[in-house]
């Protein structure tokens, strides 16, 4: 899976990137103080880190691809330093409080966070690897950390993912107190596959922490 995640950022197969961020951060987003630390795995080369710095929050992205970490940076116009710190590459922006951690997620030790952006991750690994980021993430969140995470819900053998369908009853398996506050049909900014597979319907389901 990591060569393939690689390859993809190479060859610029990234359909699921949202050059402008994601619409249900910026509606859903909980109020949390200003300083709060957030968790953003699998992060990309996401301009939702940016939203979040904007908003006062430190903001810690964790990305396997130096060409995603790199392209953010470049993208954003921002200057940084970079140190290694075990395992990673960390890249830290002189004039936002955005750091990424390049290297492998399953790696990471840090934290704990006060909150959790999850919009590309948990969707962006098979089955069989959920249970474990699942597992990964708990001491990296605070106790009652705020958690916002997004899935997306489609007819999983009529298309191949990443990203792949998460349904109701996995989350829930996961985190029983997340809430189902939105769900909408999001085929508009989906991967141009899932519309060569015939789909017409790909609902972004989000759920957040009471």
């Amino acid at each position: 899976m990591t060569e393939d995640w690689l390859g993809r950022w190479r060859e610029g197969r990234i359909g699921w990137h949202e050059p402008t961020g994601n619409a249900a951060l910026k509606e859903y987003w909980p109020d949390l103080p200003a300083g709060a630390t957030v968790l953003v795995p699998l992060c990309g080369k996401s301009v939702d880190l940016i939203w979040l710095a904007d908003r006062g929050f430190a903001v810690t992205g964790i990305e396997l691809s130096r060409i995603a970490v790199e392209s953010f940076f470049s993208e954003q116009d921002l200057t940084y330093r970079v140190e290694r710190r075990g395992a990673f590459d960390v890249y830290r922006a002189d004039a936002r409080p955005v750091t990424l951690y390049c290297g492998d997620f399953f790696e990471f030790r840090g934290g704990p966070f006060d909150a959790l952006f999850d919009r590309g991750a948990l969707i962006a690994l098979p089955g069989t690897i959920r249970p474990r980021y699942v597992q990964h993430l708990q001491p990296l969140l605070k106790a009652g950390a705020s958690m916002l995470v997004l899935t997306l819900e489609y007819e999983q053998s009529r298309a191949a993912g990443p990203p792949f369908a998460v349904l109701d009853d996995e989350i829930r398996g996961y985190w029983p107190d997340l809430e189902r506050i939105s769900a909408t049909n999001d085929i508009d900014n989906s991967p141009p596959k899932f519309r060569e597979a015939g789909l017409d319907r790909v609902v972004q389901a989000v759920w957040r922490s009471p």
